[in-house]
């Protein structure tokens, strides 16, 4: 009968294992751009390969600046979609398209989500740029309420602080390769 209880103790303390891994540059621009899209232009989402190279090699509201062809997309993709990340949806047109499935992968909500999305895109940054760049995906009003926020996603392994808490403070996301 303690077998048991401890069983059921030992259970209760453990956290489900994460399903994200790390990712390399061209997998978390790939990713940020599904989901930025998502985001941003619902009606256009999901997305064909020439519209995630589209957003890929955007010119603003991305850092570092990338020359993707669709050849390079597609193997992305195809790592993503291997890993969980991505699915490829079956439409009644003649292209695939792609979506995220950066919620259940990632384990976050709609705001943390864009807030990695946003890390994805532009690399470190500091916390007022990244509220104010995040709140074009889902709306944070201010600096207090991404607080909660990126403690979360630190907890979650998600964000890294490059420097220390307070004014002009730099963060990244977690998922770099090691």
């Amino acid at each position: 009968m303690n077998e048991d209880i401890q069983l059921t103790e030992d259970s209760q303390e453990k956290e489900p294992p994460r399903k994200w891994q790390a990712l390399d540059p061209l997998q978390r621009r790939v990713l940020g751009v599904l989901v930025e899209k998502a985001k941003t232009t619902p009606d256009s989402y999901p997305l064909t390969v020439n519209s995630i190279k589209a957003g890929c090699n955007q010119k603003s509201n991305r850092k570092p600046q990338m020359d993707l062809d669709a050849d390079d997309v597609m193997a992305t993709l195809d790592e993503l979609r291997e890993m969980g990340a991505v699915s490829e949806v079956q439409g009644d047109g003649r292209v695939s398209k792609y979506r995220h499935r950066a919620y259940d992968w990632l384990g976050v909500d709609k705001v943390e989500l864009a807030v990695i999305a946003e890390l994805l895109l532009r690399g470190d940054q500091t916390v007022g740029e990244l509220r104010g760049r995040a709140a074009r995906m889902e709306p944070i009003s201010g600096l207090q309420e991404l607080t909660p926020i990126m403690a979360s996603l630190r907890d979650k392994g998600l964000l890294v602080e490059m420097t220390p808490p307070g004014r002009g403070q730099i963060v990244t996301h977690g998922l770099f390769l090691p």
